[in-house]
């Protein structure tokens, strides 16, 4: 890590904005299918049901395999791990995008969540050594990281509109494939060379849990088609469990564990990767299901509904860049994670009033920038607390657990509004009436668990001392 008696190095905000630039990449992959599904849907035979698992092939192996990423990270060095990340990510676009049938293509798609799983912890950690001793910087650093990943999300709706108008949906993969190059060649001169380190590598951890996830987030998938009341769908769910249960044991009888128990003691780390969890429970249905009222029910094109979602990332960008340090300096963080997931719940609750014959001034606009308000103010504190950590060779570790709690709840609060959506009519192509019901359901069902991640943090996240900012705990800790 880098502290103040190290001489700064010269190209740290290089190095920053190739971090900001992986991070934005990344969280924009698990966006910029949206608004190409349709034409995925009918180009590779993905019934509505089986659609989402396009999203989800992504985020299962990128949560799953995101613990391993982490002890990789500390293991072989970042610098070496966020280069091999982005040759596997380049590798699964291209499988990805020359996918002619639908199980090609979700291969493709866990090849890229593969390798973003290598490139996010060590992405982190790479930051924390350029700026991990240098408070003022380190806050600066992580408001342009935090920018980046609801920025992606929100950009990749856009990108993905342009690019499935104007050229194909295949390029939504393609993308990945000049910036991957541009970053290797960039890369070896700015980012900070770290040492290797002895140890072992919990094989049979990353695959039960990567198994458990996969295996829960499949039940719930199917539960709509099976039934919920059905054994099929609780003994797969029960399954899913089990591997997870089994991923817990592995990890208290290891003696270097994927995910050393121990960690958990850090204060607040609980809480805050908790919120993180619950804030992408809710939000990533929010743009998934916006994305298709824009399409199916307002009738606009690709282009059109990219457009639509611009409004949401200018407004996260500047709140996160500019107004979310100076918040988290006079109030902390605590205050910000609670009201920043009520105002995203307020935000959702308001899309749930969407009309079948509405319009986007009126029923998406002035909703969607109060749910990006919401984002902006709870992402930044809660990701910092998450990665406050006393021990600075748990890094990747911390980095990883916390862009697991992130991508496993993006990928289980899919899986459920995706299934609370069906069972209320989205179902219904062509029905304008049906698929409002069902988006609305979902909209509403994303603001039960944002109002959920507010409680609990408000329960969970205990309140540091008063000037103290997570950035600057994360470096003192240090």
């Amino acid at each position: 890590m880098s502290d103040l008696g190290t001489p700064p190095s010269p190209r740290r905000w290089t190095a920053l904005a190739l971090i900001a630039l992986a991070q934005f990449m990344v969280i924009m992959d698990t966006s910029i299918i949206g608004v190409a599904l349709p034409e995925m849907q009918t180009a590779l035979g993905f019934s509505p049901e089986n659609l989402s698992w396009v999203f989800n092939a992504y985020v299962i192996a990128f949560g799953g395999l995101l613990l391993l990423g982490g002890r990789l990270s500390d293991l072989l060095g970042a610098k070496r791990l966020f280069a091999a990340g982005w040759v596997v990510l380049a590798a699964g676009s291209l499988v990805a995008g020359l996918a002619s049938q639908s199980w090609v293509e979700l291969v493709g798609r866990a090849v890229q969540g593969a390798g973003s799983a290598l490139i996010a912890p060590s992405a982190l950690t790479l930051l924390m050594t350029l700026f991990g001793g240098r408070p003022q910087e380190l806050t600066k650093a992580f408001a342009l990281y935090g920018a980046a990943a609801p920025a992606g999300g929100t950009a990749g709706v856009f990108l993905g509109g342009v690019i499935t108008q104007y050229a194909s949906w295949q390029w939504v993969f393609y993308i990945n494939i000049p910036v991957a190059l541009a970053v290797l060649l960039a890369s070896p001169g700015v980012m900070p060379a770290a040492q290797a380190r002895r140890g072992s590598v919990d094989w049979l951890g990353a695959i039960t849990v990567t198994l458990g996830l996969a295996t829960a987030v499949y039940a719930i998938v199917r539960a709509p088609e099976t039934g919920w009341g059905s054994a099929s769908t609780w003994l797969v769910l029960a399954a899913g469990v089990v591997l997870i249960g089994a991923f817990v044991g592995i990890q208290a009888k290891r003696r270097e564990p994927l995910m050393r128990l121990g960690i958990w003691r850090s204060p607040n780390l609980a809480g805050a990767n908790l919120a993180q969890l619950l804030m992408a429970a809710a939000w990533i249905p929010m743009w998934f299901f916006l994305n298709l009222y824009l399409q199916q029910v307002l009738g606009l094109e690709a282009f059109a509904s990219g457009a639509a979602l611009l409004p949401m990332t200018g407004a996260i960008m500047l709140m996160m860049i500019v107004l979310a340090p100076k918040l988290i300096a006079r109030f902390g963080p605590k205050p910000l994670i609670v009201t920043g997931l009520l105002t995203l719940a307020a935000g959702m609750l308001w899309l749930s009033f969407a009309r079948p014959d509405g319009n986007f001034v009126v029923d998406v606009l002035p909703a969607s920038l109060l749910a990006a308000a919401g984002m902006a103010l709870a992402f930044i504190p809660s990701l910092g607390t998450a990665l406050a950590i006393p021990n600075p060779a748990e890094g990747g570790l911390a980095s990883g657990i916390v862009n697991t709690s992130y991508q496993v709840g993006s990928a289980l609060g899919l899986a459920a509004m995706t299934a609370v959506a069906a069972a209320n009519g989205s179902r219904e192509l062509g029905n304008p009436e049906a698929l409002t019901n069902g988006f609305s359901a979902a909209f509403l069902g994303a603001a039960a668990i944002a109002a959920v991640g507010a409680l609990a943090s408000a329960l969970t996240i205990r309140t540091p001392a008063p000037a103290a900012e997570p950035a600057a705990e994360a470096a003192n800790a240090r």
